[in-house]
């Protein structure tokens, strides 16, 4: 997985929702203000009469609750993510809208649509709230025009977010019910990468058309158009691209990346351990029979330079839980693990677990990179 980029790098950091961080990019401002800036006249246009210093707050209260509704939209995802148990880093609101990012990816097609529709579905219910509530209200106040705009508002993040194309929900949903049809994500993920271009297609082909009638937003709707057709674009490039580096390489075994695993008494001398290696993984073992870790060899060469005759314990990397593979591990969840694990080699081993070798970071990505 990519490096964690830091909170602060990120945006203004709101508050934490059952632990998720809540960031606000720089980029919302702007495209707040834009909505205060087009929004204003519309109050005028559709309500007469109305000062100007009026129509300037209630559009800026519309951008507000745009930007809530968009973080309901986004909770929706995150809720239904760590129902699911799967971990999510932080939650960004920016310029198009937000986004969630989830650490972990579901392991099941029925996982995937529920994370992905939870999102719409809150914005429809906020959609048939707030126009429950128009509907409730005298027409032609400011306080109506106000509920009515935030429904339509929600309405509209709902359907787009529902078009069939990466990395839009609806896109999510096409995977994960190609998913579930054929058992391979993969396929899911072309079929709804090539949505996603054609979503964009259609935007830009919409932009166009608005110029070509001389509608009076043309502008407004061309620039809005190809700003998210090429997010949009863009985003399902990187699912792609994600997509292959999660995939384990085709007509490749774990037995042919793996290294041969030897075991070493951890007060081996370093440099002892180092000639012994000989290209093959090293689990080092204290006296009483616990692992003390895997000899770092790029460690374990500072150590013997400076000390040759230091226990190679000194130079061992811990094993942990997440660093430990088994042997008849799906490769996708191998992939997975290793690519979200911060660790350069870990230790495969049997049913009855029994070290079987030690699997290197770089070796697998250079399998994938080749299969790629």
């Amino acid at each position: 997985m990519a490096a964690r980029i830091s909170e602060r790098e990120s945006g203004l950091l709101l508050f934490r929702v059952a632990g998720i961080p809540v960031l606000l990019a720089p980029s919302w401002w702007i495209g707040s203000a834009i909505v205060v800036a087009f929004y204003a006249p519309l109050v005028d246009d559709l309500a007469p009469g109305t000062p100007p210093g009026i129509g300037l707050a209630v559009a800026a209260l519309f951008a507000v609750f745009l930007g809530l509704s968009v973080l309901a939209h986004e909770l929706g995802h995150c809720v239904a993510a760590l129902r699911l148990g799967l971990p999510v880093r932080r939650l960004r609101l920016y310029l198009l809208g937000g986004v969630s990012e989830i650490m972990r990816t579901p392991g099941k097609p029925s996982h995937e649509g529920v994370v992905a529709g939870a999102g719409p579905a809150v914005s429809v219910a906020l959609a048939v709230l707030f126009g429950i509530g128009g509907f409730a209200m005298n027409s032609g106040g400011l306080l109506w025009l106000l509920v009515v705009q935030v429904a339509g508002a929600n309405l509209v993040v709902a359907i787009f977010n529902l078009l069939p194309g990466l990395p839009l929900d609806g896109g999510r949903i096409v995977r994960a019910g190609v998913w579930a049809a054929t058992g391979q994500r993969a396929m899911g993920t072309r079929i709804a990468v090539v949505g996603g271009f054609v979503v964009a297609a259609a935007l830009v082909v919409w932009s166009l058309y608005g110029i070509a009638e001389g509608a009076e937003d043309r502008w407004l709707r061309f620039g809005v158009c190809v700003l998210t057709a090429w997010v949009v674009v863009a985003g399902a490039r990187g699912e792609l691209a994600s997509e292959r580096r999660r995939t384990w390489p085709a007509g490749v075994t774990l037995n042919d990346l793996i290294l041969p695993v030897l075991q070493l008494p951890a007060e081996s001398p370093v440099k002892h351990a180092l000639s012994t290696s000989a290209g093959r993984g090293v689990v080092l073992v204290r006296a009483d029979g616990v692992a003390a870790g895997l000899l770092d060899t790029e460690a374990a060469e500072k150590l013997a330079a400076a000390s040759p005759f230091a226990p190679a314990e000194q130079a061992a990397e811990p094993i942990r839980p997440e660093t430990v593979l088994l042997a008849d591990e799906p490769g996708e969840e191998i992939v997975e693990r290793v690519q979200g694990t911060a660790a350069w080699q870990f230790l495969v081993v049997d049913l009855e677990g029994r070290p079987a070798g030690v699997l290197r970071r770089e070796d697998l990505r250079a399998a994938i990179e080749k299969g790629v």
